[in-house]
């Protein structure tokens, strides 16, 4: 039963639309952490719920890799995203958790979504056009870090008047983005809520990282990010999505997702047959999600995850130091016992690490067999508790 089902308070936040908000004057060129600069930015972004007068009820959220500024309600088309906004995409990825009554209830709160730099749903990355030259950036389009994308969302909250959020929150790569932004900025925010996330790429992170990496570039047609104007690397992009896949999804949802016929591609093997639901289920994972990504976002923001420095970014020798100015915060940690792309163990250590700075917090492990995706799909198992925290300093 969903939680939407058990729960007849909760409302649809109906059609919503993309805005954007394009620097100008002081704010360019944007400087990037590692030397290069971008003479022109646009952040794409959604908002559900009013700021109050106060302006004190913000919520940030950052979303996943591969994830977007639609969180919430239905969005059918994305100004200049015409040939990737899949109907996969319509709906918002956090639905369950965002809008009236939900657990960042849109009755009380001001959400804000933003798609990151580099990113390729309306925010300025490899697709968009450089101001300079007319063409697209394609693989000329610099690194950046999480650093820079916390960075120009701040700018984003300057923009919409708001000093201080509420709560800043996000699952996975995006509960990194949250423990950036708190102990680097910690006077603009209360609430810090990472959900099946960590404080540092581990050795199996940064193993599939650029196992994804490898396949992309190593597609003949990525040609170096130059790929534009012929055929695509689906190829390299979805092989990458299958080696992510496996990760994010419980083995036991693996089998329970895929279906009982076997479909057998065209012109890929010349010797191995599919022989099993499970291949067939993951080939089809993988080339679907060639339709609404681009391979130089993902290598962009794969590489961003790559680089996380929590300790460089807080210029600090260690965790409990780098935590030391967020005592006026609440944190509240999310784990999935059935995670094996940010195993319970690393939620262990961050709280370990906020104990030893003396952050106020609690962690919070969910039982489910659904894997690092709980934080996704299962709302009813994170609501109660989301609720209590966002109420409690509310009040």
């Amino acid at each position: 039963m969903s939680a939407k089902s058990r729960h007849p308070q909760y409302r649809d936040l109906g059609e919503v639309e993309t805005q954007f908000y394009t620097f100008t004057g002081d704010a360019l060129p944007v400087h990037l952490e590692l030397g290069e600069s971008l003479s022109a930015l646009t952040l794409a972004y959604e908002t559900y719920g009013e700021l109050s007068e106060t302006r004190d009820n913000a919520i940030l959220v950052f979303h996943a890799l591969t994830g977007s500024q639609h969180a919430a309600g239905t969005n059918r088309s994305v100004p200049g995203c015409e040939s990737i906004w899949a109907e996969e995409c319509h709906q918002g990825w956090w639905e369950g958790f965002i809008g009236p009554g939900r657990a960042f209830d849109t009755d009380r709160f001001f959400v804000i979504c933003a798609n990151y730099i580099g990113g390729c749903y309306g925010s300025t990355g490899p697709s968009s056009i450089h101001p300079e030259t007319g063409q697209r950036y394609a693989g000329s389009f610099p690194r950046v870090t999480v650093s820079d994308i916390v960075d120009s969302q701040l700018r984003l909250l300057d923009h919409l008047g708001i000093e201080k959020l509420h709560a800043v929150t996000g699952g996975s790569l995006g509960g990194m983005m949250s423990l950036n932004l708190a102990v680097r900025y910690p006077d603009r925010v209360r609430i810090v809520i990472p959900l099946a996330s960590g404080m540092s790429v581990t050795s199996l992170q940064r193993i599939h990282n650029y196992e994804q990496v490898y396949a992309i570039e190593t597609d003949p047609n990525f040609a170096g990010g130059n790929f534009y104007d012929g055929p695509l690397p689906e190829s390299g992009v979805a092989l990458a999505r299958m080696i992510t896949h496996k990760n994010f999804v419980s083995l036991q949802m693996l089998e329970e997702r895929a279906r009982s016929e076997i479909v057998q591609p065209d012109n890929i093997f010349q010797f191995y047959k599919i022989s099993t639901p499970i291949e067939s289920y993951m080939l089809h994972q993988g080339r679907k999600f060639t339709q609404r990504f681009d391979a130089n976002t993902y290598l962009r923001i794969l590489d961003a995850w790559q680089t996380f420095d929590l300790l460089k970014d807080a210029g600090a020798a260690t965790y409990p130091e780098a935590f030391a100015p967020c005592r006026a915060h609440r944190y509240l940690v999310f784990g999935i016992d059935s995670d094996v792309c940010f195993y319970p163990e690393e939620q262990g250590t961050l709280a370990h690490a906020l104990k030893e700075a003396e952050v106020p917090h609690r962690r919070i492990t969910v039982h489910s067999d659904k894997g690092h995706d709980a934080f996704l799909i299962e709302p009813e198992l994170f609501t109660p508790h989301l609720a209590h925290s966002l109420e409690r300093e509310w009040k």
